[in-house]
C-alpha cells in the first residue's frame, strides 16, 4: 500500500486528470440514467467534484480540498492558476473573427453592463448583511462579478482578509450556479449561436462558469462565451478598485 501511494504521489498530475475523467464518466452515466440527459453530465460532475473537495478538506482539516489528500495532491497543480489561465487563453483559438466583428457594439456593451450590474447587486446584498464601509462593499461587489475581481479589488483598496475571502465565496457560488443553470435556461433565452454566447459571456463574466455551462450546452459556443467572459474579468479588475470604488466611496463615505 505504501508503494502504491508513492506511485500516486510521484504521478500527481496524471492521477488528477484520471480522477477528473472518471468523474466525467460517472456524471455522464448519472445524467443518462437519472435525468434522461436533461441535466448535463458535466454539471453533475462539477457537483460531485465539489462534494469531494468538501470531503477532502474536512477529512484532512486542510485548505485545498481533495488536494490535501496526499494521493490526490496533483489536483492542486491541475486546478491552479497556471493551467486555469492556459485553458482560458487556449479557448480563443477556436474563435471565428468574422463572428466577433458581427457582435460589434452589443458584445462590448454586454461586458460593461455585466460588470456594473454584478458590482451593484453584490454591494447591495453586502449592505443588507450589515456592511457599510466602501472597502467592504466594493470588495464583495467585485466578488459578485467574479472570484478573481474580488481579491484584486480587495487587495487594492485595503479590505480585510475576511471580506476578501467572502468575495471569493460569492464569486464561486455565482460560477457554480452559472455552470449548472446554463444548460437549463439555454433553450429559453435562445443561447444557441455564437453571437448570443458572446453576449451571455459578457453579461455573466465568470469564465469558468460560462465555459462549463456552454460546454454542457453546446461545446462549439465555448470559445465565444469564454472570450467575452475573459474580457469581463479584465474590465472588472480595472474598474473595481478604481472608478467603481471611488463612486461607491462618494456615495457611502469612507
Amino acid at each position: 500500500m505504501d508503494r502504491f501511494e508513492a506511485v500516486l504521489e510521484d504521478n500527481g498530475l496524471l492521477v488528477a486528470f484520471a480522477l477528473v475523467g472518471a468523474l466525467m464518466l460517472v456524471g455522464g452515466w448519472l445524467s443518462a440514467k437519472l435525468t434522461r440527459g436533461r441535466l448535463q453530465g458535466s454539471a453533475i460532475a462539477i457537483l460531485l467534484g465539489l462534494v469531494l473537495a468538501y470531503w477532502g478538506g474536512a477529512a484532512t482539516d486542510g485548505q485545498h480540498g481533495l488536494a490535501d489528500v496526499t494521493a490526490f495532491s496533483g489536483l492542486a497543480l491541475m486546478g491552479g492558476a497556471m493551467l486555469r489561465d492556459f485553458a482560458i487563453v487556449s479557448t480563443a483559438y477556436g474563435v471565428d473573427l468574422k463572428v466577433i466583428k458581427r457582435a460589434g457594439l452589443s458584445g462590448g456593451l454586454s461586458i460593461l453592463l455585466g460588470v456594473v450590474l454584478s458590482f451593484v447587486v453584490g454591494a447591495v446584498i453586502a449592505a443588507c448583511f450589515g456592511y457599510s464601509d466602501a472597502k467592504s462593499l466594493a470588495t464583495i461587489g467585485a466578488g459578485a462579478a467574479t472570484y478573481i475581481v474580488g481579491p484584486v479589488t480587495g487587495t487594492a483598496v485595503g479590505a480585510s482578509s475576511d471580506v476578501i475571502a467572502l468575495s471569493v465565496a460569492a464569486g464561486l457560488v455565482k460560477s457554480v450556479v452559472v455552470m449548472v443553470g446554463t444548460p437549463l435556461v439555454a433553450p429559453l433565452i435562445g443561447l444557441n449561436n455564437p453571437k448570443s454566447a458572446m453576449a451571455f459571456g459578457g453579461l455573466l463574466g465568470t469564465t469558468s462558469g460560462v465555459a462549463g455551462g456552454l460546454a454542457a450546452t453546446d461545446k462549439r459556443l465555448v470559445p465565444y462565451g469564454a472570450m467575452t467572459a475573459t474580457f469581463y474579468t479584465g474590465v472588472g479588475c480595472l474598474l473595481g478598485p478604481s472608478l467603481l470604488y471611488v463612486t461607491l466611496r462618494a456615495i457611502v463615505g469612507g
